[in-house]
Formats: C-alpha cells, structure tokens, sequence
C-alpha cells in the first residue's frame, strides 16, 4: 500500500481531511492549489501549510515512508519494539528511532477518549530497579503507578487506565480516580486510607482490608494486579528493564493503548489507529521527548 513518499503522503491527507481539503486558517473547505516542496495553499484566504503541518510529523526530516513501517512494526509486533530493536529493523540511527517511538506513545493518547465505568479495580504498583537493603512497600524510594481496571461480570477486564503519580497520598489518587473514573461508578480498592473520601466524590466505594480477608491480595483485586504484573513483565521483556523515571508516564500510555486493543481482530487497524490520531495530533519536539513529555 505503502511504495514511496507520494503514498504516504495522500494517505495522510485523507486521513486529515476525510471530506475535503481544510484551511486551518479559515477553516473552508476546498481544493487547494498545489506549489513545490508538498506546499498546500487555500485558494480563499491564501494560507500556505503542508500535509505534515500541525501532526507529529510536522518538519521532520525523516521519511514519510519510514515513519509508516515504523508504526506498522510498533503496532504488529505483539509486545512491542524497543528503541534499539526498532534501529535495527530500520537501518536508522538510535536517536531518530527513539524519537519515533516517543512521538507515537504521544499520539497514543486519544484526548477525546471515554472514562472508566461500571465497576471499577483501583490500586498502586511499584516501578523501579531493584534496591538491596531499601525500604519495601509505599516507603521504597521507587516510581508509584496508580492503576484503574474495569471489571466485567461475570469475568473479564475491560479497559485500564495508569498513571505515574508523585506519591499515594489522598489527592495523588483521588485526582486519578477523578480523571479516569465517570461519577457513579462502583470503586473497589483495598483499606488504603487515602481512598476514603471517594464516596464524598460521586463514586460507591467498595474497600476490601487486605489484613483481615482470608484472601490473599490478587484473589481479592485480581484485575490490578494482573495488570502490574503484564506492565512489570513487558517492561523487563521488551525493554530489559530500562525505563527511566522521566519517561515512564510514555510507556504506560503505550501500554494502555496495545491492552486496551487487544481483542481487535485485525492488526491493520490499530496500524490505523495510530495514523489517525497522530494526524491529529499537536507536533512534538525533540525538546518536548528528551527528558520527559510534558503530560
């Protein structure tokens, strides 16, 4: 489908304008006039722009056609592709592989997407390297990820939320919940105290004490800590472990998006799925990446 850069190319303009041409300055549609160097012009208003312009592919200078196979790697592959393997079946250079793929786990993130719903796991995990003779639980100087799982009945998750938060305070996880939870949906966490005011939020809270069930924690919570366990095995599978502090907020949005895809019967349309949001996506700078993305 994909031959050169001119496919690419016409691909991406009807993903970005399905129904026509689209000014971004004056927002009419029309057929715009065509000029050197892939320039676009509105013939009303006569504002010049490209077909790359205000996506993640805005002003790069890698082929069209190589961010494509790209996506179609990161998206096929059933656990993912680092940085150094995605070199490799490139032929590119590290830095311009690594750059990619942080550019797609941006786009990942579909900003229109629904909240949780229904009934609803929410817990904490521990990301980080292993620390002999350190502190062990909520105290270890490691990254924190608030985990939320929707549960279906009788079995079955449903999708995952995740975030990289500072600590498990009270506001920490109850601006989680909020963003990634709709109002009148069941909570089910353990007798963590930070929990308690959910109720006062809008949400039926169900807390199960971990100390005084006679069940061990992952038969009690079995959706968070199926998910930490899938997050922490892909993490030192796919990336051998290395994933720095900065830059974890990225991979969990990359694992968000493949776990909540993961039914889909057809790998070319999650391969279009990522085109489709990173047409729509705002562009990322190598400054935006290097040390963290701003989420």
């Amino acid at each position: 489908m994909f031959p050169d850069d001119a496919a690419c190319k016409a691909y991406l303009e009807q993903l970005r304008w399905p129904e026509g041409f689209t000014c971004p300055a004056c927002k009419s549609v029309s057929i715009p006039w065509r000029l050197t160097r892939d320039r676009l012009v509105c013939p009303i208003c006569r504002y010049q722009t490209s077909i790359t312009a205000g996506t993640i592919f805005d002003k790069t200078r890698t082929p069209l056609i190589t961010w494509f196979e790209a996506a179609w790697h990161v998206t096929t592959a059933k656990n993912g592709m680092s940085a150094k393997t995605l070199e490799r079946t490139l032929g590119t250079s590290y830095r311009v592989a690594w750059t990619m793929l942080q550019r797609f786990r941006v786009a990942m993130v579909n900003s229109e997407r629904k909240q949780l719903s229904g009934i609803v796991e929410v817990d904490e995990t521990l990301i980080g390297g292993v620390q002999q003779g350190g502190k062990r639980g909520r105290g270890a100087i490691k990254s924190v990820v608030a985990i939320a799982v929707e549960m279906k009945q009788p079995k079955g998750f449903g999708r995952i939320r995740m975030r990289c938060i500072p600590d498990a305070s009270g506001s920490s996880l109850q601006s989680f919940v909020c963003d990634s939870v709709a109002p009148g949906s069941i909570i089910h966490t353990d007798g963590w105290p930070a929990y308690n005011k959910l109720t006062k939020l809008g949400y039926s809270h169900e807390a199960t004490v971990m100390s005084s069930s006679d069940d061990p924690a992952h038969v009690s919570m079995p959706g968070v800590h199926r998910i930490a366990s899938l997050l922490k095995r892909w993490i030192l599978g796919t990336h051998q472990g290395s994933v720095a502090q900065g830059h974890l907020q990225s991979y969990l949005e990359e694992f968000t998006f493949r776990f909540n895809r993961r039914t889909s019967r057809s790998r070319g349309l999650i391969f279009l799925r990522l085109l489709e949001q990173a047409a729509v996506t705002k562009p990322v700078t190598d400054n935006d990446v290097t040390y963290g993305y701003n989420w």
